[in-house]
């Protein structure tokens, strides 16, 4: 077992273990949006942020990808930390205006206006690829993608044609953590194909 300090508490991580898994398995809070159990960590939105303090010097490290090691001192709430969350936050409510879980937690920072340009009022996916990776890891259907790049970049399906890989299971909206996918489903699903028995077959 691994020895290290949160937020002035010590405790213990198995070999490993994320910062993430570390802190929650202590009954720690720290808040995700990219993240799930079930598939890989990506570290896409950077919500998850702690402060790592070694003497006089810190540095900031998404805890969802950041190993637990021997002897660290992580904090999770420290100014530096708030302060780089409500800067995220502020930049997802000009990305994605009409999340209701978006404005809920950015509202949990003090959060409730942002000085960024809101480009489209009804944009609710802050593209963390969390479907993408759900589909693929989880379910193995590899029916939703990443498309584009840049300012034109969003999720569907691959080339935005709706196929037949997608089985409906729904994972992608479940996991979402916007609730973007549940308003685009339709547009990946398609129709899967049936394949019928002849009779006496």
């Amino acid at each position: 077992m691994l020895s290290l300090t949160i937020d002035g508490k010590k405790v213990e991580a198995e070999a490993g273990w994320s910062l993430l898994d570390t802190a929650r398995q202590h009954g720690i809070d720290i808040p995700t949006l990219c993240y799930h159990e079930a598939v890989e960590p990506f570290g896409a939105c950077r919500l998850c942020v702690v402060e790592l303090k070694q003497g006089n010097n810190s540095r900031l490290v998404a805890s969802c990808v950041y190993p637990a090691e021997e002897g660290l001192e992580v904090f999770t709430s420290s100014e530096k930390v708030n302060s780089v969350r409500r800067w995220i936050l502020e930049m997802l409510l000009s990305e994605c205006p009409a999340s209701r879980e978006i404005r809920e937690m950015a509202g949990q920072y003090g959060v409730n206006t942002t000085r960024f340009e809101v480009k489209d009022p009804e944009e609710q996916c802050i593209l963390c690829g969390l479907c993408v990776r759900a589909c693929a890891q989880v379910v193995g259907a590899n029916a939703i993608s990443t498309v584009g790049r840049g300012a034109q970049k969003e999720i569907g399906s691959p080339y935005l044609v709706p196929g037949e890989d997608c089985v409906a299971c729904g994972t992608c909206v479940t996991v979402c953590p916007t609730g973007a996918m549940g308003a685009r489903f339709e547009r990946v699903r398609g129709v899967p194909s049936v394949i019928m028995a002849r009779p006496g077959k």
